[in-house]
């Protein structure tokens, strides 16, 4: 099974140089009838996608039998055991803002030596990367060029299925494509492409090239980044998925003024409760909640008393009957927020408060190749 990627959303940045200055809509989102042609909505917001080329350079091994003594007699010994190569790939990303913010998908640059952005109009220009998080798979970039086109910020908030909406990207390199579609569900998540998921589903075709592209509603307004597609082979089957500017926003905006996205983290794992494992620990099996199967030690929620055993029912006034929830309550929370936790221990109710800490970068996931 192979995934393809996409994504964003922001309002008033911080950056070195002062306000990053972006522009949002006034509107609301489509009405219910759509217009015959949707060129309107391109040509606003069509050159400000740009393609984005990037180049690496990777080690390659030879044939280890040109480090046989009996064969370097014939063929010098000058051989070495490994010789560089040039790896290129592509994908796409949207101009955020007039001082030349670039969002695209971190795995669409990651590990990358250079960056070449290639704009509507025929320009290109190297790009730096500013900052990226691979938990969301987002990332910006800068780029130093005059009067850049600057996209249009919709509220994908407000996205409702049966939305229509437009894909814009690179796909396989032809040059910037607009596809046709419909929002086909919202907050899709649980599908570990990401570790934070909260994506916009469209049928508008996404390929490979389209990663970090726009996804628009029908004023041209732009509602997500195109970061995956669900695919047997790696082409468009009309399952694609967004992040939705919601999400990108604060993290863009924390990877501008921080450079990396800054998260709570308390330092525990839970497993979600069964009627089975209530019985085991003597509780109601209709009791809700998440066991505490494994602490960081001297994590903050160690720092604060709780144990192995323990389960978890409430979390910052939430319940907390899902894992996902959890993490994203927690995640949510900036590095020194007060977060109180509603625990069982022992069948019996106990209050604590732990302070988060910074989420560390270890446990990010490896970077996925994705198309």
């Amino acid at each position: 099974m192979a995934f393809l990627v996409t994504l964003f959303w922001p309002a008033l940045l911080r950056q070195e140089g002062g306000p990053i200055e972006v522009r949002e809509s006034n509107t609301f989102g489509p009405g219910s009838s759509g217009p015959v042609s949707y060129a309107a909505a391109v040509e606003r917001a069509a050159p400000a996608v740009v393609s984005i080329n990037t180049a690496k350079v990777v080690a390659v091994q030879t044939n280890p039998l040109l480090n046989d003594p009996f064969f370097r007699r014939f063929f010098g010994r000058g051989q070495e055991s490994s010789r560089k190569r040039v790896e290129t790939s592509l994908g796409s990303g949207v101009i955020m803002s007039s001082q030349g913010y670039v969002l695209t998908n971190h795995h669409v640059i990651g590990g990358a030596d250079s960056i070449q952005v290639f704009l509507r109009d025929g320009r290109s220009v190297a790009a730096r990367i500013i900052g990226s998080d691979p938990e969301t798979d987002v990332a910006v970039l800068r780029i130093d060029l005059p009067n850049l086109p600057v996209i249009t910020l919709g509220h994908s908030e407000r996205m409702r299925v049966g939305d229509v909406v437009l894909a814009i990207g690179n796909p396989y390199g032809v040059g910037q494509t607009v596809t046709h579609g419909i929002v086909s569900a919202t907050g899709r998540n649980a599908l570990g492409i990401n570790t934070f998921e909260n994506f916009i589903q469209t049928d508008a075709a996404i390929n490979p090239g389209n990663s970090g592209g726009a996804l628009v509603d029908a004023n041209g307004h732009l509602v997500g980044i195109n970061t995956a597609i669900f695919s047997r082979s790696g082409g468009s089957v009309g399952i694609g998925f967004a992040i939705p500017t919601s999400l990108a926003k604060g993290i863009m905006e924390q990877i501008v003024e921080h450079g990396r996205a800054l998260r709570g983290w308390l330092g525990f794992e839970g497993q979600e409760l069964t009627p089975q494992i209530a019985q085991a620990l003597r509780l109601d099996k209709e009791t809700r909640g998440l066991v505490i199967v494994s602490l960081y030690r001297d994590g903050p929620a160690h720092k604060a008393g709780v144990e192995p055993g323990d389960v978890l029912t409430g979390i910052d006034g939430k319940k907390a009957h899902d894992a996902r929830e959890v993490l994203l309550i927690i995640s949510g929370h900036k590095p020194g927020a007060r977060i109180p936790l509603e625990l069982l221990r022992e069948g019996k109710p106990l209050k604590i408060d732990t302070v988060a800490a910074e989420r560390p970068a270890s446990l990010a996931p490896a970077r996925r190749e994705r198309p």
